[in-house]
């Protein structure tokens, strides 16, 4: 048996699932499998012509229903999500390594962008807070980055953590280049598949981890490219608005206290309510077709309401 099963979740990836492909060609000991959620472009053409497994799903499962979908279809001990725009550069061996430690539930390495600089802030974070989110929806983070708040969660106080000589334990590696293990997923639920269709499923998955006493690290010495966004940044504006909220807001509700909720719904409708109103002299009315949903949705959670992300209940 395998000890590591390789998951990609694919959706409109086919400009990046043959470079990541390519890229885990010669890894010994390990299973690849891709999970397609309906793609309309090349992505499963390009998949099937590298000759590697394929579960091609007849509808757009959600990020984390793909994530449990490829799970429960490997049998590795060890799992590596791995995002089509994330390509492997090495040091798998390091981040299974630190799981000769039984406590050890997941683990994130290096990512780097186009420019070859780490992706600081991003692929390694605090989990983020009642007061991190707050300060993120209402725009504060936006002009004051160094606030304190900001500031913890992005890691700021780390420096350059990609130059550290030896793993360190974090809260939350970014879900584009996560190893976890199979009893880990498993002792906690796996992956919440009401965070639809995509955003903060990693970081619940990570919340949850840490809860249940699992340990989670940042390993220096294993490297990916990361590209990010790329089949978000095909959705239209107000669709992408809809399902970031919809998910930061699901979080907020399973993670936080119910004042904080109540408020974090309450800094929703009003940043987006400044949004569109900064927006309407080069937009016109326009702009409320992308932040009238999201104060429509923030205020159906205000009263009670059931999770809804796109149209999807939940």
């Amino acid at each position: 048996m395998a000890r590591v099963a390789i998951v990609i979740v694919t959706y409109n990836s086919g400009a990046e699932i043959g470079a990541c492909l390519d890229a885990l060609r010669g890894l010994a000991d390990a299973e690849i499998l891709v999970v397609d959620n309906n793609s309309e472009d090349s992505t499963r053409a390009e998949a099937e012509r590298r000759g590697v497994r394929l579960l091609a799903n007849g509808r757009n499962a959600g990020f984390a229903a793909a994530v449990n979908q490829g799970v429960r279809a490997t049998s590795a001990p060890l799992v590596l999500l791995l995002n089509p725009d994330a390509h492997y550069r090495g040091g798998l061996e390091h981040l299974i390594s630190v799981f000769d430690s039984p406590d050890t539930g997941a683990a994130g390495g290096v990512l780097t962008g186009a420019d070859g600089r780490a992706q600081a802030g991003f692929m390694v974070r605090n989990l983020p807070t009642f007061a991190s989110l707050t300060f993120e929806v209402l725009g504060i983070n936006r002009l004051w980055p160094d606030n304190p708040a900001n500031w913890h969660y992005r890691c700021r106080g780390m420096g350059q953590v990609e130059t550290l000589a030896a793993p360190v334990a974090v809260e939350q590696p970014a879900g584009a280049f996560l190893m976890f293990s199979r009893r880990a997923w498993a002792g906690t639920g796996g992956f919440d598949e009401r965070f639809w269709p995509i955003w903060f499923e990693d970081v619940d998955f990570c919340a949850r981890l840490r809860r249940a006493g699992w340990k989670i690290w940042f390993v220096p010495n294993a490297y990916a490219s990361h590209k990010g966004a790329h089949s978000i940044g095909l959705l239209p504006s107000a669709r992408r608005q809809q399902y970031w909220y919809g998910s930061l807001l699901e979080y907020a509700a399973k993670h936080f206290t119910p004042l904080e909720f109540r408020i974090v719904c309450g800094a929703v409708v009003a940043g987006s309510a400044f949004r569109a109103l900064c927006g309407l002299p080069r937009s016109g009315w326009k702009v409320w077709n992308v932040h009238g949903p999201v104060c429509g949705l923030a205020l159906r959670r205000l009263g009670g309401a059931e999770a809804v992300h796109g149209g999807r209940s939940s």
